[in-house]
């Protein structure tokens, strides 16, 4: 599915998968919650200014756009395009749909296999890539790696996922939830460089963590 811009404004009018062929491969244990109670969960401008992405990005990548949750608070601050890409056709059209309604014409919603496709993105044509509660997918290098790919030196990657504590509300089963640590060691053998400072806590059930391709 493409969007096309037309004077300023996104047409759309059928959610086409661009993948056709064979099963989509969803992301393990990864149905999202009800929209009320999901959205309860961020403040989105602020969590995109703890990673300090509220100025300098021009074009930004979102591997999973869900309810657009962050999308929308995303092509606030993006003076470019943010590309945000999920499998499922109804989320792609849920975030449509909000565009619309708020006069937002800088999204460039897609549903695309990411995971056994990648992006389509070309290489090194992002500022920002956001891979929110998704690390918990069987392949969680490769996606990284992705991420990199497309990322330009110097770009920043922001990771979120639940915390590692049984008691929270939703998210993956246990035994496939990572820890920031290992979150860590992903990133790195992606390619990511990551400081210690860049790890954050964000209540009530989420952590953060920011990585940065480096310049070659």
């Amino acid at each position: 599915m493409r969007l096309v811009p037309i004077h300023g404004a996104i047409e759309h009018s059928t959610v086409v998968p661009e993948r056709t062929k064979g099963n989509p491969m969803k992301v393990r244990d990864s149905g999202m919650p009800e929209e009320e109670m999901w959205t309860g969960f961020f403040d989105p401008a602020k969590v995109l200014a703890i990673f300090g992405l509220d100025r300098g990005v021009e074009n930004l990548v979102e591997f999973g756009c869900g309810y657009g949750t962050f999308t929308l608070a995303a092509a606030g601050i993006a003076a470019g395009t943010v590309h945000a890409l999920d499998i499922e056709p109804e989320m792609v059209s849920i975030v449509l749909q909000k565009c619309r309604e708020a006069g937002i014409t800088n999204v460039h919603a897609t549903v695309r296999d990411f995971v056994a496709d990648g992006t389509g993105l070309a290489d090194n044509s992002m500022d920002a890539a956001l891979l929110f509660n998704i690390l918990h997918h069987e392949e969680p290098v490769a996606l990284m790696k992705e991420a990199h790919r497309v990322l330009k030196p110097n770009g920043i990657l922001a990771v979120i996922h639940w915390n590692y504590d049984p008691t929270t509300p939703r998210g993956p089963a246990m035994e496939m939830r990572p820890r920031p640590e290992q979150c860590i060691a992903w990133g790195k053998e992606a390619g990511f460089l990551f400081n210690e400072r860049n790890r954050y806590d964000l209540p009530p059930y989420h952590y953060g963590l920011l990585f940065k391709k480096p310049f070659t």
